[in-house]
């Protein structure tokens, strides 16, 4: 796995075998971003990853340049890869915090610009995570919820949904605070 653009750009990691992650390809990554950059400026963002894994995406937001990132993993091994990792990239804005996704969710007291979640696709209450991050006021008013997810989802008749990209079997559903005016 590699950072694919910013100050860290080229720099790679390897995950150790074993560890519960399903890394978002550089394809889906570099379209992602591309959405983010064109919309955002990262480096006024309060960013949260929520399933964080590897931490694939938090190093990419550091790299374009993010200083405020929080990551959410229940696994042991993620976090010690997320620790190690960071420190060996020089990275200090990282926060680390090993928890139950949905019990952070519903104690979280902050609120985010972005907020990412790449969970398990065949985590069986996948489709119940944009309602749990709207309803628990983590994102910001004028923030974006992004939900990677397989071709089985569909959120577009979701309140919240403004936006969908596809690369392959990756998904990506966006949603924000303000709802669809009705039609």
């Amino acid at each position: 796995m590699r950072i694919i653009a910013g100050s860290l750009k080229g720099r790679k990691f390897t995950p150790p075998k074993g560890l519960p992650t399903r890394p978002t390809t550089d394809f889906a990554k570099e379209g992602l971003f591309n959405i983010l950059e064109s919309n955002w400026d990262l480096s006024e963002v309060k960013y949260l990853d929520l399933f964080g894994g590897s931490g694939n995406l938090s190093y990419e937001m550091y790299s374009r340049a993010c200083r405020n990132i929080t990551i959410v993993d229940n696994f042991d091994g993620c976090i010690r890869f997320i620790e190690n990792t960071a420190e060996k990239f020089g990275i200090d804005c990282i926060k680390p915090v090993k928890a139950d996704v949905f019990r952070f969710i519903n104690s979280c007291k902050e609120q985010f610009d972005l907020i990412f979640a790449g969970p398990p696709y065949p985590l069986s209450n996948l489709a119940e995570i944009p309602d749990k991050i709207l309803s628990n006021n983590l994102l910001k008013k004028e923030g974006w919820f992004i939900l990677e997810h397989s071709p089985e989802h569909n959120f577009e008749n979701h309140p919240n949904f403004f936006h969908h990209r596809n690369y392959s079997k990756t998904n990506f559903s966006i949603f924000r605070m303000e709802q669809k005016e009705a039609t």
